[in-house]
């Protein structure tokens, strides 16, 4: 078996050639008033039609439409203008929900987000390599457990509308010898999206890890003036996401911004960026030791960052990771100097800044997932 041919593989997309009748169309422009309102916050009538380009009278009879579904709300009126008081509307946190649920190397995570990506519910577990025996178990508590802890906090669960599933592609892979060779086998036979949608009865998308991440990045994230850039979350293991032209880019076959495999010769052997930049297994216990990771993550992190605006264009390149936000502007400070010292010639050189999401980005970005194929564009 070839690993085209197995499960649990990230789906790509395939751009679409068909036509759009008028149904879908409606369907379309309420998903681009959601989109807009998900972007920029509460936003008066007047202004969702100058940036949709839509009728006042559609915006008006769209906005009706979802208000009565729960998916938006109105807000405070504005005043303090001549003539009626514009109201804004904003999205309803409460309207949906969705389930997000990352695999990862060293553990699994599984969080119940509301519309406006806030986490309401979560379960997760350590463990010592992605097993889908263990998944199972965890699952079988997990779902039903986060689920009510949702209800708890005040979503109407009946409102779930997907899960998402954030996952490495090749799980198994980065182990010792025969224990990847054992993993690859028991994933072979596991049919993970089968088995969420046996126990929520909701339609599951699976997505590379760290794509996801880009994704609760760009949909939660603090609003950027670039429009493409590259994303690297350093976790376990050091993983990339691709956004142009503001929308995160999964790729033909599902693998867009395998950063991690990039080569690298930081500290002089030529190796992969997954060997150089990714989170130590144990958190350094003295300032020297943060310093060598620093010292070498930087470094890597800099010449990739380059490789990959080389291919692309890049504006920026974005730091993200499960690691505290200090480190972070730390290391982006680091890959910044290094930078510096790099040959640029032929190329433009990126802005570099971090991420704000940090360890809960994967989650969030597969939750983000099941939304955004519910509900927006």
């Amino acid at each position: 078996m070839n690993d085209h041919s197995l499960p649990n593989r990230p789906h790509g997309v395939t751009p679409s050639r068909v036509g759009v009748n008028q149904s879908v169309s409606a369907q379309h422009n309420a998903r681009l008033v959601l989109t807009i309102l998900r972007e920029a916050g509460a936003l008066p009538g007047n202004v969702i039609a100058t940036r949709t380009g839509l009728s006042a009278q559609t915006v008006s009879t769209i906005s009706a439409r979802l208000e009565a579904a729960g998916l938006v709300r109105r807000t405070a009126a504005l005043r303090g203008r001549v003539g009626k008081p514009r109201v804004p509307l904003a999205l309803d946190p409460d309207g949906s929900c969705a389930m997000g649920l990352k695999v990862g190397r060293r553990n699994v995570e599984l969080a119940v987000v509301d519309l406006c990506g806030a986490i309401r519910a979560r379960r997760q577990t350590l463990w010592s390599a992605p097993s889908p025996a263990r998944l199972e178990v965890f699952l079988e508590d997990a779902v039903p457990d986060a689920l009510d802890g949702a209800r708890r906090a005040g979503l109407d669960v009946s409102r779930l509308c997907g899960v998402g599933v954030a996952m490495p592609w090749q799980v198994w892979a980065w182990n010792d010898g025969g224990m990847a060779i054992a993993h690859k086998a028991a994933w072979a036979e596991y049919d993970l999206e089968a088995a969420l949608a046996r126990r929520t009865h909701v339609p599951v998308w699976l997505r590379n890890d760290v794509t996801c991440a880009a994704r609760a990045e760009l949909a939660w994230g603090p609003a950027r003036a670039e429009r493409d850039w590259a994303y690297f979350h350093i976790d376990a293991f050091i993983g990339g996401g691709v956004v142009i032209d503001g929308r995160v880019r999964d790729g033909r076959q599902g693998n867009a911004g395998a950063f991690g495999s990039l080569s690298s010769r930081a500290g002089g052997a030529v190796t992969q960026l997954i060997d150089c930049a990714s989170l130590p297994m144990t958190e350094p216990s003295d300032p020297s030791e943060a310093a060598r990771w620093l010292d070498g993550a930087g470094a890597a992190l800099a010449q990739a960052a380059l490789d990959v605006c080389a291919v692309l264009d890049f504006e920026a390149v974005v730091i993200d990771g499960a690691f505290p936000a200090t480190l972070r502007n730390r290391l982006a400070d680091r890959v910044r100097d290094e930078i510096r010292s790099l040959d640029t010639r032929g190329l433009i050189v990126p802005t570099v800044t971090v991420g704000h999401l940090g360890a809960d980005a994967p989650a969030l970005g597969a939750a983000a997932v099941a939304l955004e194929q519910a509900h927006f564009v």
